[in-house]
């Protein structure tokens, strides 16, 4: 396979390039132009953030995608889909407060914003594209519908994946409420009992009340309810509940790479990556840990999983940040820090599967913008 540029902007600024100066002329830089966008449905994908997270894109950045896309003539829109768990983004009318309140609403970012699957997440065109879990997709509607796309993605630790980048923008962020059921179907957990204190964190935190307490009040799991999100995962402090040790992980990270081979097919795409805040668990989370690294900057790519590649080697060649959910790990700079936060997962697996799909080129050469 070709080898791919990723194109890449550090934080450096000065009077006349401020970072959003500095997204616009990498996005160019990295084939914005050489769309055609004239009349045509552009769909702007990012996250809006959950309520309470503040780790999510400046809505800044997103105005300034979207002024670009007029200024080339498109008909551009932001969006997302909504969320497979309950909270601030699980239906359509509770996910337009919550991004509006986060500073994403047509006054700021001068377009619609459409959450792309609909009021209950049901709203999907089917996609084929004939992959080993996935034979057609249930993308959602508005994204599907949408004549060209372009990714805002915060690059971030992630439960399931390892990473949360351009591909789980692209593959989970795209997909209506059945196609995100399907990715997660095999990633539900198991409780080891003899480690478990009753200390009900997982119990409070579990967004479809599936933790129950067994007759010594011991945390169980009622897998009727339960949908693989993870969450008692990440809460659990004692190390009881954990991702199944079989494939259930690569299996996830393979269907959502599917997913997003399906999001983009036959539909020019352009997609951006911010390495800030670089958060070691997933957005979806009412909170934010501390970033593990320092800011390091925005790459852009074509090919996503380049991109997402590019990204995490910068952040694993990056020196760890104090007093991180990592610091006592030993680690030293060009270690995996994603590995190490998120053990039961293999980011590398991953992006092998994606390229060996043909989403994308891991090999990729670095072209840096000022």
């Amino acid at each position: 396979m070709d080898t791919a540029e990723v194109f890449f902007t550090n934080m450096r600024t000065r009077q006349t390039r401020n970072l959003v100066w500095k997204m616009a002329a990498l996005l160019k830089a990295a084939g914005f132009e050489q769309m055609d966008l004239e009349r045509k449905f552009v769909a702007v994908k990012m996250h809006f953030g959950e309520p309470g997270n503040l780790a999510f894109i400046r809505p800044n950045y997103a105005a300034r995608v979207i002024s670009m896309v007029r200024e080339a003539g498109g008909r551009p829109f932001l969006t997302d889909t909504n969320t497979l768990y309950t909270g601030g983004r699980s239906n359509a009318v509770d996910h337009l407060a919550s991004a509006s309140a986060n500073g994403f609403n047509r006054l700021s970012a001068g377009c619609e914003v459409i959450i792309a699957d609909g009021l209950r997440g049901m709203e999907y065109r089917e996609v084929e594209v004939g992959c080993k879990h996935t034979d057609t997709a249930k993308i959602a509607a508005a994204v599907a519908d949408a004549d060209s796309l372009v990714t805002l993605s915060h690059f971030k630790g992630h439960e399931l994946t390892g990473i949360g980048g351009a591909i789980k923008n692209l593959g989970m962020g795209c997909a209506a409420r059945g196609g995100k059921l399907f990715m997660h179907s095999t990633s539900k957990p198991v409780i080891q009992q003899d480690k478990c204190v009753a200390c009900g964190l997982c119990k409070e935190s579990c967004p479809q009340e599936a933790i129950l307490w067994n007759a010594e009040k011991q945390a169980m799991i009622a897998y009727d309810r339960c949908i693989g999100c993870g969450q008692c995962i990440a809460m659990c402090q004692y190390g009881a509940v954990k991702a199944v040790l079989d494939e259930s992980a690569s299996v996830a990270a393979e269907k959502i790479a599917e997913y997003a081979l399906a999001a983009v097919k036959d539909k020019p795409s352009l997609h951006a990556s911010f390495i800030m805040d670089v958060s070691p668990f997933c957005d979806c989370w009412g909170y934010n840990d501390k970033a593990l690294v320092a800011d390091i900057g925005i790459a852009a790519s074509r090919d996503p999983v380049a991109l997402d590649q590019a990204c995490v080697d910068m952040v694993n060649e990056a020196p760890l940040a104090p007093g991180t959910i990592l610091e006592d790990s030993g680690l030293t700079r060009g270690d995996d820090k994603f590995g190490a936060v998120h053990r039961e997962t293999s980011w590398q697996a991953g992006l092998a599967y994606a390229e060996s799909i043909g989403l994308g080129s891991r090999e990729y050469s670095l072209v840096k913008i000022d």
